[in-house]
Formats: C-alpha cells, structure tokens, sequence
C-alpha cells in the first residue's frame, strides 16, 4: 500500500490541497500499477513560523 507524506506551508486554500491529494493519487496509481483504494496521502501543513529559509522564518520574510 503506498503512503505519500507531503509537507506543505500553510495558506493554501482547502481546494487545492484537496486536488493535491487527487493529482497525487492519481500520479501513484499510474505510475505503480496500483489501484487507487489502496494508495494513502497525508498533507500535513507547517505554519510559516515553523518553515525557515536561509536561517530565517517564512513569517518573517517579507512577502511571504
């Protein structure tokens, strides 16, 4: 069974994560041979005072 453990950045609508999981599934499912009952996402999304880039949190980069 495969299980697919994506991290995002939070702020993304509750849509998009949903065809996230779909586009993911339905990648797997081809690529595999394996059907799409058996094929497990978790989206898991980090706030952005929890992402650092280049030493500095995503909440605190202007424009982020």
């Amino acid at each position: 069974m495969p299980l697919i453990n994506i991290q995002i950045m939070e702020g993304r609508p509750e849509e998009k994560v949903k065809e996230l999981i779909h586009s993911v599934t339905e990648t797997v499912s081809a690529t595999l041979n394996a059907p799409k009952e058996n094929i497990r996402v978790i989206v898991t999304e980090v706030p952005k005072t929890h992402w650092g880039i280049a030493g500095t949190a995503v909440s605190d980069i202007p424009g982020r």
